[in-house]
C-alpha cells in the first residue's frame, strides 16, 4: 500500500473520528463505543447493551486470560479494555485517529492496565511483519478498508493470526442490488470520506479467498437500528452543548447522518454482521463448540 493510500486514509479517519472527544461524549455510552450495541434487554439501556456487545464479541473469540488480542480499528479503546479487564487478555488496539489513540492511553492509565493493554496510534499496514495475536477482531472497521483493498486486509489478518486463534469482523454490508443515491453522496462528501460498502456474500467470497473457514454469520441490523436511534435521541438532549463544541453544521450533519442511519437499518436497505473466522483446515486447537449456549448463557 502506498504512503499516499496510507496518508489518505488517516485523513480520511481524521475527518470523522477527530471531530471531538467532547462532541462523541454527548451522544455515546460512558464506554465510548462507536459501533453496533447487542441489545439483550427489549428497553435495555444504551449503556448496558454496549457493555453487552463488548462481552458478546470476547465470547464468540472466547478470549481466555493471557492470550493476545488485536483490536483493529480500536476507537477509543473500549474492546481493548474489556478483554484485558474481565477476560484477563493481553489487549493491543490500533487507530489512526490520534485523539482516540490519547483518549484510551489515559483511560488505561486510570484503570492500572497498562501492564496488559495499549492503544496505538497506528496504521494496521506498520505493524512488523513478524506480529502474531491469538485472537484479532476488526468492529467496524471493514466499511474504510475499500472493496479493492479485501484481498490484502484478509490477508494480512490471516497471516497474523497464531495456529487455532480465531477472527471477529464485525461490520455494515449493502443490499446485493444496491446503487448509490443521493444519500450515499451525502455521507461520502461530508462524514466518511473513504466509506465503501459490499454485499455480504462479496465479503464472505474474500474472506475464503483467503484461506479462512467461516464459523458462524450473525445479523445485528436491527440492533444496529435501534443504537442509532439512541444516539439521535442522546445527540439531540445535548444540542446547544453540541453546537457550542463543533458549530451548527457539523451538529446538523452527524444529526442528519445518523437519523438517516435508522431509516437504512430499519428498511434493511445496509445491514450488520458480525462474521467468525478461523484459519482453513486449522485444528491446532480442536473444532468450534457446535452451538452457541457458551456465548449467550449469563
Amino acid at each position: 500500500m502506498s504512503t499516499h493510500a496510507k496518508t489518505r486514509d488517516a485523513l480520511a479517519i481524521a475527518h470523522h473520528y477527530d471531530v471531538s472527544n467532547e462532541f462523541y461524549a454527548l451522544f455515546l455510552d460512558p464506554l465510548m463505543v462507536y459501533t453496533c450495541a447487542y441489545y439483550r434487554e427489549p428497553d435495555g439501556t444504551l449503556a448496558q447493551a454496549q457493555a453487552d456487545k463488548l462481552e458478546l464479541v470476547c465470547r464468540k473469540l472466547r478470549v481466555a486470560p493471557g492470550e493476545s488480542l488485536l483490536d483493529i480499528g480500536c476507537g477509543w479503546g473500549s474492546l481493548a479494555i474489556w478483554a484485558a479487564q474481565h477476560h484477563g487478555a493481553r489487549a493491543h488496539g490500533v487507530t489512526l485517529s490520534k485523539a482516540q489513540a490519547d483518549y484510551a492511553a489515559a483511560r488505561i492509565s486510570a484503570l492500572g492496565l497498562g501492564d496488559r493493554c495499549r492503544v496505538e496510534h497506528l496504521d494496521l499496514r506498520d505493524l512488523p511483519d513478524s506480529a502474531r495475536y491469538d485472537k484479532i477482531a476488526a468492529v467496524g472497521v471493514i466499511e474504510h478498508v475499500g472493496i479493492p483493498n479485501y484481498p490484502a486486509f484478509f490477508g494480512r489478518v490471516h497471516a497474523m493470526l497464531k495456529p487455532g486463534g480465531l477472527y471477529l469482523n464485525h461490520g455494515i454490508t449493502h443490499g446485493f442490488h444496491w446503487k448509490p443515491t443521493s444519500q450515499t453522496e451525502f455521507l461520502t462528501r461530508h462524514v466518511f470520506p473513504n466509506g465503501e460498502l459490499a454485499s455480504l456474500t462479496e465479503t464472505l467470497v474474500e474472506m475464503e479467498r483467503s484461506r479462512f473457514e467461516i464459523l458462524d454469520v450473525e445479523c445485528l441490523r436491527l440492533h444496529y437500528a435501534r443504537t442509532c436511534r439512541h444516539w439521535v435521541e442522546r445527540l439531540q438532549a445535548h444540542a446547544d452543548e453540541a453546537r457550542a463544541i463543533v458549530g451548527e453544521r457539523t451538529y446538523r450533519t452527524w444529526l442528519l447522518y445518523l437519523t438517516c442511519s435508522v431509516v437504512a437499518f430499519e428498511t434493511s436497505s445496509i445491514g450488520l454482521y458480525q462474521v467468525l473466522l478461523q484459519k482453513h483446515g486449522d485444528r491446532t486447537r480442536g473444532d468450534a463448540p457446535a452451538t452457541r449456549e457458551t456465548i449467550y448463557r449469563r
